[in-house]
């Protein structure tokens, strides 16, 4: 399924669901970050995903960075809850999101980065290199957030 991202755009579509999603910044001794390539936009991303019923927000952010990445991580603390009106998800099945995402800090206890249906690349980035890859806005904000240690951060 693909998707398009909107931020502040006024011409986005009007959103029709509201889904909480959780995600992590992951960072390794080497102060890299985990970012995965997305199969449906093509930008990096930190990785992140629908929170399931039954779930604590930590175990969702755990389980998605691993189905995204191969990577498993353990949550050392919370980057920030973003819940901006202005952001705004359109996917090709007709629902059109509004941002609402509980971002966690986290570093890697197993797995390794690997490819998958969701991420055609996962790779650990160097601060200093992340200016070169294609970037969401709205991911710039959070990980902004984390390398300026503006966190937690709370729309």
């Amino acid at each position: 399924m693909g998707r398009v991202e909107f931020w502040n755009d006024p011409e986005a579509p009007k959103a029709n669901s509201l889904v909480p999603a959780c995600g992590t910044v992951t960072v390794d001794e080497q102060g890299h970050i985990l970012l995965q390539r997305r199969r449906d936009t093509g930008q990096w991303a930190l990785p992140m995903g629908k929170m399931e019923i039954g779930e604590t927000p930590s175990q969702c952010a755990i389980r998605e960075t691993y189905e995204e990445t191969g990577v498993l991580v353990e949550v050392t603390g919370i980057l920030g809850i973003y819940s901006d009106p202005g952001h705004i998800v359109a996917y090709t099945d007709g629902e059109v999101r509004q941002e609402y995402e509980v971002m966690l800090t986290a570093r890697p206890v197993g797995g390794a980065p690997e490819a998958n249906d969701e991420a055609s690349d996962v790779r650990w980035v160097a601060p200093a290199d992340l200016a070169e890859l294609d970037i969401h806005p709205t991911q710039w904000r959070q990980l902004n957030d984390y390398l300026n240690g503006a966190f937690p951060h709370v729309d």
